[in-house]
Parts: structure tokens; C-alpha cells; sequence
């Protein structure tokens, strides 16, 4: 599972290196280094390409005739692009997945157990302090699933 932060610079191709440990995930568990990286509003998603074809799947079991279908659909899908490491170990982010999330020479990578998230160092540390200020009430609604109880009032 990739867990973990990690900070790298990107080089002035626009590359940046896989923690050791995510490569070693990669490896072990799916059998491949290959990563399908796209567009969420505040970071970019990469998944291995197992977890992307269970993402295809049940993507195309949506409505397609809801507007709102369509419209995520197109806004995930339509940046998504297959990224393989190089021998270093380093993945080349195309420009305009770059330019979505406005990263410049360092990136954030962290871990979400089946995906990893990239971030613009600033969001992901905006991100993390309106998560530690507002953690008791995310608590609230996040315990009832980790228990097992799932009645939210609504």
C-alpha cells in the first residue's frame, strides 16, 4: 500500500523521482511500475494501472444520459495519461497536467493506500491546516465507517 509523504524536485523537464518505497509497491503488488496520473480539482491522482481499470469499470456503469455523469467524467478522464518511470526511477508529469496544479520545482506525493496523490507543496500544507483546525468535526463524520456504525443523521 503506498503510505507516506515525500517531497522531490522536478527537474526542468518536468520530472521527479518515485520514493523507493512507492516503486517497491509497485512492483510487488501490481507487477508493473506503470501509473495512469490525472486531474482531481487541488491535486493530480496516479494510479497503478490494476486500480485504474477497476476505476474504468465502474465508470462505465454511470448514467451517461446524467449531465453530471458526463461532466466528471470528462474532467477525470480527459487529463488521464500513462506514465512509466524511467530507469532512475523518475516519471515525466506532462505540461498540462503540471500546469493544472501550478507545480514549479517541488512536488508533495502522498500516499492514500491503493493511489498515491501529487501535490503543489502550498496546497497540500493550506490543505493540512484547515484539516488539523477542523479535525474533531472530520472525526465526527469519519468515525461512524471506521466503527462500523454508518447511520449519519442527514
Amino acid at each position: 500500500m503506498f503510505r507516506g509523504k515525500f517531497k522531490h524536485n522536478i527537474d526542468n523537464k518536468g520530472r521527479f523521482s518515485l520514493p523507493s518505497k512507492f516503486r517497491e509497491v509497485l512492483r510487488v503488488k501490481y507487477g508493473s511500475e506503470n501509473l495512469v496520473i490525472t486531474n482531481y480539482p487541488d491535486c493530480l491522482v496516479a494510479y497503478p494501472i490494476e486500480e485504474w481499470q477497476k476505476i474504468e469499470e465502474k465508470l462505465l456503469s454511470l448514467p451517461w444520459d446524467v449531465p453530471e455523469v458526463r461532466q466528471y467524467v470528462r474532467y477525470f478522464l480527459g487529463s488521464a495519461e500513462e506514465c512509466q518511470p524511467d530507469r532512475q526511477g523518475r516519471i515525466l508529469l506532462p505540461q498540462s497536467l503540471r500546469e493544472e496544479i501550478k507545480l514549479e520545482k517541488e512536488v508533495i506525493l502522498l500516499g492514500m493506500l491503493n493511489h498515491f496523490e501529487i501535490w503543489n507543496p502550498k496546497d497540500l500544507e493550506e490543505r493540512f491546516r484547515e484539516t488539523k483546525s477542523n479535525f474533531n468535526q472530520i472525526m465526527q463524520i469519519i468515525n461512524p465507517y471506521l466503527t462500523g456504525v454508518k447511520n449519519l443523521p442527514s
